[in-house]
């Protein structure tokens, strides 16, 4: 049997595991088998949480530290990404703005900002990146990205030429925006920003109406906000010459989507499309025989454009088999089978409590994947007729 090639292109399993550590527990248990076999981690996400981790694990890079502005105005410590190439960073907006620093006692979306997110933004430039990855989902914020705006040297002005307050709920009273002070370098920088949602900006699928409930929006500031980020919306039209306000995506946390497309040079695309393009995936899966994919939950909702997914849409461009593990298998899998994955194996051995199968994460994909090489040895073994 010749030497195989394994490309190990699994998401992080929440709680329980990075992408990395996933990585090296399929190569362990398929090692039992296949010993001499080349194995290449590829640690995945698609965007969401874990996406700065696997871009700088997958790429050689370093995570950096970073205290801002969290949501609603306390010091949060957050951090970012810089990938191998020294010239890219990644930041997850989460890690600034993100619903975790709030709860049912404090969250309040008139007053919650996303000026953490420019102040990573900041760092980023002052370190000389020009071209920034930016996952924006798990916001706290409904304020149309304006915080952001303002950490990065724009200045919003009500009628009577005073300076605006951090929060949609002052964006109503919006009357002049002055952005000739941006932070130097942000107009020569590249914003690829990492964006599921097709939202626009206001209306009963914008932003405030469909996310604000879930950051503590009741009707009345829902109804607020989404007037407010409409009038918002009008003046940058007015005097930044960019609609913002019915771009698919533009509504994606809390309108962070617009403010990045008024104040920015950025592109919106799929979280996944943009992690294979900057792990260099495909490259990777062009002479491949087997590739192993996985994540926490695998159901229905994976084609909509999870990890396990697009691993296999760019694996099946070279014809490479793909097997998937996760820890729970919900409906719909079949749908899966037709989209480029050919197997999926649960990992769970059996029933348990979930904080003690959370630590035996580990464990068990290398146990599941020894498994599965076992299987495929016998298949490889097997003559050919």
């Amino acid at each position: 049997m010749s030497k195989l090639k394994f490309v190990l292109a699994p998401d992080s399993f929440k709680q329980s595991m990075t992408a990395k550590e996933v990585c090296i527990a399929m190569e362990q248990g398929l090692k039992v088998s296949f010993p001499d076999a080349e194995f290449v981690h590829v640690p995945m996400a698609d965007g969401g949480e874990g996406t700065v981790q696997s871009l700088v694990d997958a790429t050689g890079g370093n995570l950096f530290q970073q205290p801002v502005t969290g949501p609603l105005g306390a010091p949060v410590d957050a951090s970012y990404g810089v990938l191998g190439d020294g010239k890219t960073a990644v930041i997850e907006m989460a890690s600034a703005s993100g619903i975790q620093y709030i709860n049912e006692e404090t969250r309040n979306p008139l007053l919650a900002s996303t000026y953490g997110t420019g102040e990573l933004i900041k760092a980023c430039l002052r370190r000389g990146i020009r071209r920034i990855i930016i996952g924006i989902g798990g916001s706290a914020t409904n304020d149309g990205g304006a915080g952001m705006a303002q950490a990065l040297g724009v200045k919003f002005y009500d009628q009577h030429d005073q300076p605006l307050p951090l929060g949609g709920g002052a964006l109503g009273q919006l009357n002049r925006i002055d952005a000739s002070a941006l932070e130097p370098g942000l107009e020569d920088t590249e914003i690829i920003v990492a964006c599921d949602v097709t939202n626009p900006l206001c209306g009963k699928h914008g932003a405030s109406a469909v996310f604000g409930p879930q950051k503590g929006a009741t009707p009345a500031m829902v109804k607020t906000l989404d007037d407010n980020l409409a009038h918002y919306a009008q003046v940058i039209l007015q005097q930044q010459h960019r609609d913002v306000a019915n771009i698919a995506g533009a509504g994606a946390a809390g309108g962070l989507g617009a403010g990045l497309l008024a104040f920015t040079h950025c592109e919106l695309k799929k979280g996944i499309d943009i992690v294979i393009e900057f792990c260099n995936l495909k490259a990777k899966l062009a002479d491949a025989d087997f590739c192993f994919t996985g994540e926490g939950g695998i159901d229905f909702q994976t084609k909509f454009g999870k990890t396990p997914y697009g691993v296999a849409k760019a694996a099946k461009a070279h014809k490479v088999p793909v097997i998937a593990v996760a820890g729970r298998i919900g409906k719909g899998t079949h749908e899966l089978y037709d989209d480029g994955i050919d197997a999926i194996f649960g990992i769970i051995p059996d029933l348990g409590e979930l904080d003690v199968l959370l630590t035996e994460g580990e464990k068990n994909i290398a146990r599941t994947c020894e498994n599965i090489g076992r299987l495929l040895k016998i298949t490889l073994a097997k003559p050919q007729a």
